[in-house]
């Protein structure tokens, strides 16, 4: 039995609790909540073995191996550093902390303390991105131009964060993922209409070492809600939709092959227009399987696909997304 301790039962954070608990030979030993409502939340589970509003209690408890962390990412860097100093993996989620320095120094702790430190980079585990990542990886799309993705929503307006940290991770770690290497510059733009100095709508443009490049959109001032990427490949390109119920991922056949002209000896463009594949992907929800990759992790010792330099990685793309939004897109080397 792996005794798991959580901190913070919010918004998302009870959904992590959801799940842990229904993980089988998985204890929640502990819950923790600085607000009533969330220990009414953890006290309404009776498989929650107990409950705190002190935190500390969960990372210091003498049989808790794993702590969960889902609070305000400003809290991140202090309780995540105190879990792994007792000697607890750990799972914290996105961003791993506010800050690049902070966030390496626990990568490196939890590598010198041998401990499983994961980020709740939940794309990564999405079905129908794993299946994108294998028709990348066998050359299937031929060679990656560019990707795009749009985050946006009339929705949730937040006070404590912009659109930029509160949407793009999922997508900055998502393209990190699917094309195995970071960016070397970033630019972004953006504007604030509801609030100031809080941009409700921003545009992230990253360039990457072969040629990629790949572009971001977030909004929460937006008609419609989108969840969208589209990759457009040299043989194929691919449109993912998450607002899709059950036809995630269509595959176009279509591109601009060079074609050979033997009565002029000379070459041209010709756009080749193919077959749509909409193959079948089996669906489980992403939360799920990304809490079962943690406890998986634990068992094996093996690191996770989103371990704390996966964590890194994503946070030096925001950092460097900030800058450059504070200089109106001036573009920003990582």
């Amino acid at each position: 039995m792996i005794k798991v301790g959580q901190i913070g039962v919010g918004n998302w954070g009870k959904n992590l609790l959801r799940n842990f608990a229904g993980i089988k030979d998985v204890e929640i030993t502990l819950a923790s909540d600085s607000s009533p409502k969330g220990i009414a939340i953890a006290k309404s589970d009776p498989r929650i073995k107990g409950t705190t509003d002190n935190w500390k209690e969960v990372t210091e408890h003498p049989h808790i191996q794993a702590v969960v962390i889902a609070t305000p990412p400003e809290n991140h860097y202090e309780i995540t550093k105190s879990a792994l100093l007792n000697s607890k993996d750990v799972f914290v989620e996105k961003p791993i902390t506010l800050d690049v320095a902070e966030a390496e120094e626990i990568a490196k702790l939890a590598d010198e303390k041998k401990r499983i430190l994961m980020v709740g980079h939940i794309m990564e585990y999405h079905p129908a991105v794993e299946a994108i990542k294998k028709y990348i990886d066998n050359g299937e799309l031929g060679k990656i131009f560019y990707l795009y993705s749009a985050r946006i929503n009339l929705g949730k307006v937040r006070s404590c964060e912009n659109a930029l940290w509160s949407f793009a991770p999922h997508d900055i770690s998502i393209l990190l993922y699917l094309l195995s290497q970071e960016p070397v510059k970033v630019s972004a733009t953006g504007a604030s209409y509801l609030q100031k100095d809080i941009e409700d709508v921003t545009f992230v443009s990253l360039y990457f070492p072969d040629g990629t490049m790949g572009q971001i959109h977030t909004s929460w001032l937006d008609p419609h809600k989108s969840r969208k990427i589209t990759i457009v490949g040299s043989k194929k390109m691919v449109v993912f939709d998450d607002m899709e119920p059950s036809e995630k991922i269509r595959i176009y056949d279509k591109g601009v092959d060079t074609v050979t002209d033997y009565n002029t000896y000379g070459e041209y463009l010709s756009i080749r227009t193919g077959d749509i594949l909409i193959p079948k992907i089996n669906i489980k929800e992403p939360l799920s399987i990304e809490c079962n990759e943690f406890i998986k992790a634990i068992e094996s010792r093996k690191s996770p696909r989103t371990d704390g330099w996966d964590g890194v990685r994503v946070l030096r793309v925001l950092e460097c997304a900030t800058r450059s939004l504070k200089m109106g897109g001036t573009p920003v080397k990582i």
